[in-house]
């Protein structure tokens, strides 16, 4: 892990200073390790770590257990985001294997809000300024979120005993989330309820929800009515900030980091669409039909099943 994230910092980011924020991986099964590798990342000038959105659910204690404490003051101490992607614990359910794959697909980023509600009652919250990213998972359900979040602390506080210290549950939300979108005109739309600083855009490249090499374009569109100063914070602002992250300084300045600027920069890349060729849910040559979620679940239990092969071959 330690190599990986060698290779991560030094090679794949280093390479193109400034283009890439680096994301380290964790030993999160030992909390000693996990501990050391933080401060070891953050040393090389790493800020950012990807951690289960429910560890409990990989083996692990829930984040309400103090086995976490010392990965708290870590991250704490060395100014480290908390990045918990969608999947990485809690799996997005579908209704059926017979249900139609699009309808996974659509809820897909919304299964978040599980993990988003858990990591909102984290007592840690209180103690240490965390920061939490909440990647992949769309912005538009998140005013209800927090509404919701309000109401059941304000009617249902005198049982639970649930204790926000004096601050609404929205407040703590905007005081320790960023959020992220791929495409949410809605989400822009409602802003203001969410927090311009707790919005941040991702393009999602290389997974197939993404919109590259039009992302630019199509965020562009989306943004109309929002000022100025919103859409320096939600296009690089506040992840610049939250990942302590000097991309200006990095690229030689912020006229080196335009899209017209940085499009020129790649001219000679070709970044026309194309298939990859990689598994698919329908075998070669069955008639066309619509795929479920039971097809997709067989694909990637194949896809399992061929990777066990071959390392049992090697």
């Amino acid at each position: 892990m330690r190599a990986y994230n060698d290779w991560h910092i030094d090679e794949w980011c280093g390479s193109h200073p400034g283009r890439n924020i680096p994301l380290a991986l964790v030993p999160y099964w030992d909390i000693d390790a996990t501990v050391e590798e933080i401060k070891r990342v953050s040393a090389k000038g790493c800020h950012a770590i990807t951690f289960s959105d429910n560890p409990s659910l990989k083996g692990q204690p829930s984040i309400h257990n103090e086995h976490w404490e010392p990965l708290w003051k870590a991250c704490a101490d060395h100014d480290i985001v908390i990045n918990i992607h969608i999947g990485s614990g809690a799996q997005a359910p579908h209704a059926s294997m017979e249900s139609p794959i699009d309808a996974w697909i659509t809820t897909m980023p919304i299964s978040i809000v599980n993990s988003a509600a858990d990591w909102l009652h984290l007592k840690a919250l209180q103690r240490y300024p965390l920061q939490v990213s909440l990647s992949e998972g769309g912005i538009g359900w998140i005013p209800y979120f927090l509404e919701r979040a309000d109401f059941v602390h304000e009617h249902h506080k005198a049982w639970t005993h649930a204790d926000f210290g004096k601050k609404k549950p929205s407040d703590v939300f905007r005081e320790h989330f960023l959020t992220c979108f791929i495409d949410d005109a809605f989400g822009l739309e409602n802003l203001d309820k969410i927090g311009e600083n707790n919005v941040a855009y991702e393009c999602d490249y290389p997974h197939s929800d993404t919109v590259w090499p039009e992302s630019a374009d199509r965020l562009r569109a989306t943004l109309s009515g929002i000022s100025d100063t919103a859409i320096e914070k939600i296009t690089h602002g506040n992840a610049l900030r939250l990942f302590n992250f000097d991309a200006f300084g990095m690229m030689g300045g912020r006229e080196n980091c335009t899209v017209g600027r940085l499009r020129k920069a790649a001219e000679h890349i070709d970044t026309a669409p194309r298939s990859y060729g990689g598994p698919a849910p329908l075998a070669e040559g069955e008639v066309a039909r619509r795929v479920t979620s039971g097809d997709i679940t067989k694909m990637f239990m194949d896809v399992a099943k061929q990777d066990g092969e071959l390392e049992a071959a090697e």
